[in-house]
């Protein structure tokens, strides 16, 4: 049993804070306020996205605090304050701040089964991706597609309880769920043993004190972050004081094998597929490519869009699956391929967040200090509310940036190969198997490695 630092038995207050019913929806209110003027700054302000608030701080500011700090660190935090869901959930519980009484107001359909999975979210993040370079750059186009976002979830929101949007549609709810299996921070019970005896179930169906799990989790079962929200409902809810909050190592969920599932392999492959991608077109030497992804002809953007999906849906995945059959092969394991090709999947999690935060590091460092002068003069119109709007471009770090993007990739290299053999061992009977089944998947993990270094290093 890895041991746990339970951060509400041992941090003064913190229990007592994110029991009120303030909590969520005041920070909520903050970054509704900054997403709304992400779009009418995209829909209102310069076309220049270096000079327009929707652009800087969505895709610059937010982009690196998220993937750098907040999934990394946090797990799925930027979900307790997304502004995406809040307005089609205050809709539906007719109300912001203190728990309304009665059932939520919708239409009450059920979600179709054959889509409660990643398989939607897989694919909207795939299709924004193929649009990234001009949803990016362009402010109008990012403006509508959050404002999409937005109404999306607003539309389901009337139709279906709960946070359907945020579970099954948001693409970016999908990645930073996978990606949440790397967090140190976890939600979970103190005793399954004391949820099974309790039949009210206060955490699914709510009470006076909160509603039931908006993210259609039963906290008694849950073993992963990947699907739970923290908006700390359960915690509200639940009579037998038996939710806690808690510090763990590292990658932990990625070595629960019983959930494991080939929409969330499949994510792990598109995620790590676009992170080359982005690198490529945003920070590779090819302007062509940049060209092509920005819609120059509609024929080399097809062209473009096709060896993105082939890339990230057919040729990683057959690698990978060629790597997983060798393990299966040389090391004699029993599992059926299918099963080996799902669970290793798992160990391109650290991999690809690695690869994100290297890409990041080196967007950022480049573009950031366009958030000085853009936050005097949100909308290009010459204001200069704070006087920085006048600072110049600096690009940050140049001669740091590249040893900071191997530093990270090889971290996450190493952490991938060390998560390949403990699930390489849960499939094998001795060490010396596990060890052998392990290298044709850390040959595929040293070979994309390789890939972002040269991209990166040139």
């Amino acid at each position: 049993m890895t041991s746990r630092f339970d951060l509400l038995d041992r941090v003064p207050n913190l229990k007592l804070v994110l029991k009120s019913r303030l909590f969520q929806p005041v920070l909520q209110l903050i970054t509704l306020f900054v997403f709304t003027l992400a779009i009418l700054a995209g829909l209102f302000g310069t076309s220049a996205g270096s000079r327009n608030f929707g652009i800087v701080f969505v895709w610059i500011v937010w982009w690196a605090l998220l993937i750098t700090i907040l999934v990394p660190f946090l797990g799925r935090a930027w979900c307790t304050i997304c502004p995406i869901p809040a307005p089609g959930e205050w809709l539906q519980r007719r109300g912001i701040i203190q728990r309304t009484p009665g059932r939520l107001r919708t239409q009450r359909r059920r979600w179709p089964r054959r889509l409660k999975n990643m398989w939607l979210q897989n694919f909207g993040f795939l299709g924004v991706a193929t649009f990234s370079a001009i949803i990016l750059t362009r402010p109008q186009i990012s403006a509508w597609v959050l404002l999409g976002f937005m109404m999306a979830a607003v539309i389901l929101s009337v139709i279906y309880d709960n946070r359907v949007f945020c579970r099954y549609v948001c693409p970016v709810g999908g990645f930073i769920g996978l990606y949440s299996m790397m967090s140190p921070l976890e939600l979970r019970v103190r005793d399954c043993k004391t949820c099974q005896d309790h039949t009210a179930k206060d955490c699914v169906v709510g009470n006076a004190n909160g509603y039931g799990c908006p993210w259609l989790v039963y906290p008694g079962k849950l073993a992963r972050n990947t699907y739970c929200g923290l908006c700390f409902e359960c915690l509200k809810t639940c009579p037998k004081d038996n939710i806690t909050l808690s510090l763990r190592p590292f990658g932990s969920d990625l070595l629960v094998g019983k959930e494991r599932r080939l929409d969330e392999a499949y994510k792990a492959f598109i995620m790590l597929g676009c992170a080359l991608a982005y690198s490529v077109v945003l920070l590779g030497p090819w302007g062509w490519i940049k060209n092509w992804a920005n819609i120059e002809t509609i024929f080399h953007w097809g062209l473009y869009a096709i060896g993105l999906w082939m890339f990230t849906l057919v040729l990683l995945p057959g690698l990978f699956w060629l790597a997983s059959a060798l393990a299966r092969l040389v090391a004699n394991q029993q599992s059926s391929q299918g099963t080996l090709f799902i669970s290793y999947a798992y160990t391109l999690v650290p991999l690809g967040l690695a690869a994100w935060i290297a890409f990041s590091l080196g967007f950022v460092l480049t573009n950031g200090s366009y958030a000085l002068a853009v936050i005097s003069d949100p909308f290009g119109w010459g204001w200069n509310l704070f006087g920085t709007a006048d600072i110049p471009w600096t690009p940050l770090g140049a001669s740091l940036t590249g040893w900071l993007q191997t530093g990270v990739l090889i971290v996450g290299l190493l952490f991938a190969i060390q998560i390949a053999f403990r699930i390489a061992r849960q499939h094998s009977s001795q060490h010396r198997q596990a060890f052998v089944a392990m290298l044709p998947i850390a040959s595929f993990l040293a070979m994309m490695t390789f890939t972002f270094l040269c991209l990166y290093l040139g």
